[in-house]
C-alpha cells in the first residue's frame, strides 16, 4: 500500500459498465486527480456525488466518441455547474473533442435544455479540437488516438502522462486495434474495455480471451479491465464476472488506483 504522504495522483473509477448497465455496474467512467473527467455518461451527477466530487472542480473533460452512454450526461454537468456548483460562473471546463464534437454536444444541449444553456456553451467551455497538450491547471498532458469501434462515432483512446512520467493508456471503448498496441508498450497501466462475452462476434470490442491475450503480451503494465458485461461481484442477476488470470484486474465501482512518487502502483478495492 502506498502512503498518503507519498501519493502524487490518483485515478478514480466512478463506473465500470458497458452500455447495458449490467446489475451493479454504471456506466465507464475515470477521474483523474478530481479535475479530469474522461467523458460523460447519463448518470454522470450520480457518480459524481458518490464520490464526493462536485462538477464545479471539474477542469477537463474528455470525450473518447459519440456514442450515448459517453456522451448525453454533458448537458447535465452544464446545468448542475450554471445553477448549482458554479452559477457565478468562476470555473471555465475544457472540452477536448474531436472535429464536429462541438457542434454535436452543443445540440444535446439544445434538446434536453433548450434556452437554458446556450450562453454557457459558448462562455462556460474552452472548446479544444487539439490531438495533443497540456491539461492546464493539472499535472497531465494527453494524445489521442484512433481505435477500433463503431466509425460513425469517430472512435480515439488517450494516452494521459502525468508529470511524475507514469502513463496511463486509456483504450476509450475498442476493440484490439494496433493504436493500443503501439502505445501499451510503454504504458504503467491500461485501462481495456471487455464489453462482450467471448460468445459474441464483433470486431469493435474485446472479449475475454482478448484481454487474457493482451496481458500475455503486455505483461510489464497493469491490465485494468473496465467497461465490463458481467454483473459486478455479489450480484446473480446478469452475466457471470469471467475467470482472468491475476495479472488483470476487473474494477468494480468505486475502485481507485494510486501512483506513488516512485512510480508504485496501489489498486485501492471499493469493498
Amino acid at each position: 500500500m502506498v502512503p498518503s504522504s507519498r501519493l502524487v495522483a490518483r485515478i478514480d473509477f466512478l463506473g465500470t459498465g458497458n452500455a447495458f448497465s449490467p446489475p451493479g455496474r454504471m456506466h465507464t467512467l475515470a477521474l483523474l486527480d478530481g479535475s479530469v473527467l474522461v467523458d460523460a455518461p447519463p448518470t454522470v451527477l450520480v457518480q459524481l456525488r458518490r464520490a464526493e466530487v462536485s462538477p464545479a472542480d471539474l477542469k477537463h473533460l474528455l470525450i473518447t466518441h459519440w456514442h450515448a452512454d459517453h456522451t448525453f450526461g454533458f448537458p447535465f454537468v452544464l446545468l448542475e455547474r450554471k445553477y448549482i456548483s458554479d452559477p457565478g460562473s468562476e470555473n471555465s471546463l475544457g472540452v477536448h473533442l474531436r472535429p464536429g464534437g462541438r457542434e454535436l454536444l452543443t445540440g444535446l444541449c439544445t434538446t434536453g435544455f433548450p434556452g437554458s444553456l446556450d450562453d454557457t456553451v459558448d462562455d462556460g467551455v474552452e472548446w479544444s479540437h487539439s490531438e495533443s497538450g497540456e491539461l492546464a491547471g493539472t499535472d497531465w498532458s494527453f494524445e489521442r488516438f484512433p481505435v477500433s469501434h463503431t466509425p460513425e462515432t469517430d472512435p480515439h483512446g488517450y494516452e494521459l502522462v502525468h508529470r511524475s512520467g507514469f502513463r496511463l493508456l486509456h483504450c476509450g471503448d475498442s476493440g484490439p486495434c494496433e493504436g493500443i498496441e503501439q502505445r501499451a508498450r510503454n504504458a504503467d497501466a491500461v485501462l481495456l474495455e471487455m464489453g462482450i462475452p467471448d460468445f459474441v462476434d464483433s470486431p469493435h470490442h474485446h472479449t475475454p480471451s482478448d484481454a487474457v491475450a493482451f496481458a500475455g503480451r503486455h505483461p510489464h503494465a497493469m491490465v485494468l479491465v473496465t467497461h465490463n458485461y458481467a454483473s459486478a461481484t455479489g450480484f446473480k442477476s446478469g452475466f457471470k464476472i469471467p475467470e482472468l488470470p491475476d495479472s488483470i484486474v476487473q474494477l468494480e465501482d468505486g475502485d481507485c488506483l494510486e501512483i506513488g512518487d516512485e512510480g508504485q502502483l496501489s489498486l485501492q478495492r471499493n469493498l
